[in-house]
């Protein structure tokens, strides 16, 4: 896929390992709404920043009747460590097989730096309805501010 999913798209029902060594996929949240938001790397300063405002933000989507998820390709095992060395309460899964979620939704994909080409994580939230369509996609996302921003956008909903 080689553009990114949109407001409209269903969300894919493709399932993920939960640090527990459970598994969680989009529609285990059937009927209510969900948010659910792809950071490229455990315990680096965005991704670590990102997962915070959304813990920190957490009580207020329970509120709002709104699940949350956090997903990046990181191991269960390092997916333990970032939420234990972080006080997170927010879920996480990864999705680590080829074929994934994130290669569905085209958010895995080729990325340059210094010159490199590798295969990488865009950051992106997805604010999915209870009906399963993805009603508004967050692609590129800063951090800064975002998680405060999906929080209304999930409340208008």
């Amino acid at each position: 896929m080689s553009e990114f999913a949109k407001a409209g798209d269903a969300m894919p029902d493709i399932a993920m390992e939960t640090p527990d060594g459970g598994s969680v996929k989009a529609s285990d949240f059937a009927g209510q709404k969900l948010v659910i938001f792809f950071y490229p790397k455990d315990n680096t300063p965005g991704c670590t920043t990102e997962a915070k405002d959304f813990t920190a933000l957490k009580s207020e989507f329970d509120n709002a009747g709104v699940a949350l998820l956090g997903v990046s390709k990181d191991s269960a095992k390092k997916h333990l460590n970032f939420i234990a060395k972080h006080e997170l309460t927010t879920p996480l899964a990864t999705d680590a097989a080829e074929g994934g979620l994130s290669d569905a939704l085209g958010i895995w994909t080729e990325k340059q730096m210094y010159g490199k080409t590798y295969m990488g994580m865009v950051r992106s939230t997805y604010l999915v309805g209870a009906d399963g369509k993805i009603a508004q996609a967050w692609n590129k996302v800063k951090v800064k501010g975002h998680a405060e921003e999906v929080l209304a956008a999930a409340k208008a909903l």
